[in-house]
């Protein structure tokens, strides 16, 4: 039985390793009890623990999808660390928040840290929202870093955007096979018939890697 009067009492402690206990040991609660444990962790001074609560809230936050957008918000936009900035994007795309999309598109208009800017990518394909295109087309034409387009090119699948074929059919012959890979489940994503008709043709691919994930996606 976890005494969860002591865990409050912990979480208040001055002492980081008392904290970080109480959060571990809260994962043991009832969603309703661990949600209150984790928002109030989202703010602790120690970035190792603001960053596992905030995680946490991926997968418990539609206990209270309201307050969760709220943290995740703030920790986006003002948090002192990179990775808790990130995870916070992480989370947002997990819970499909769709109201957080200006601030995640904001945040990745002012950073230029690579990490960044993929998690918030890889949430706007998660969330959906058509208004991400054109940011997710900016990003597959401009961005230097080769994973964040890569992550363009599944969000912009998982957007079903038919606009996203201009963009992706020319990347047929990419030579980077990273590339065509993610390519081949954007095809499927979308669905169209010239989509499917560029599914087919990476079924021959000459990275054993991509034709085998074409052949899947095909059925």
């Amino acid at each position: 039985m976890i005494d969860i009067d002591l865990l409050r009492n912990q979480l208040k402690s001055d002492n980081y390793g008392d904290r970080m206990q109480a959060l571990a040991q809260s994962r043991g609660l009832a969603v309703a009890e661990r949600f209150e444990f984790v928002a109030i962790a989202t703010s602790d001074p120690h970035t190792r623990i603001r960053y596992d609560a905030v995680s946490q809230l991926a997968t418990i936050g539609n206990h209270n999808l309201e307050q969760s957008g709220q943290i995740l918000c703030d920790r986006l936009l003002t948090d002192p660390e990179i990775d808790v900035r990130a995870a916070a994007a992480d989370a947002i795309g997990a819970l499909k928040l769709t109201d957080a999309f200006t601030h995640l598109a904001n945040a990745y208009r002012n950073t230029t840290d690579w990490m960044m800017q993929f998690s918030i990518i890889a949430a706007l394909g998660e969330l959906g929202d058509q208004r991400g295109f054109e940011l997710l087309a900016d990003a597959l034409a401009h961005n230097p870093n080769d994973l964040v387009k890569i992550a363009a090119i599944g969000a912009l699948g998982e957007l079903g955007d038919v606009r996203s074929l201009d963009l992706l059919l020319p990347l047929v012959e990419h030579p980077d096979w990273q590339v065509r890979h993610r390519l081949a489940q954007a095809f499927a994503n979308i669905g169209t018939e010239p989509a499917i008709a560029s599914l087919k043709t990476l079924t021959e691919d000459t990275a054993s890697q991509v034709s085998e994930i074409a052949k899947i996606l095909l059925g």
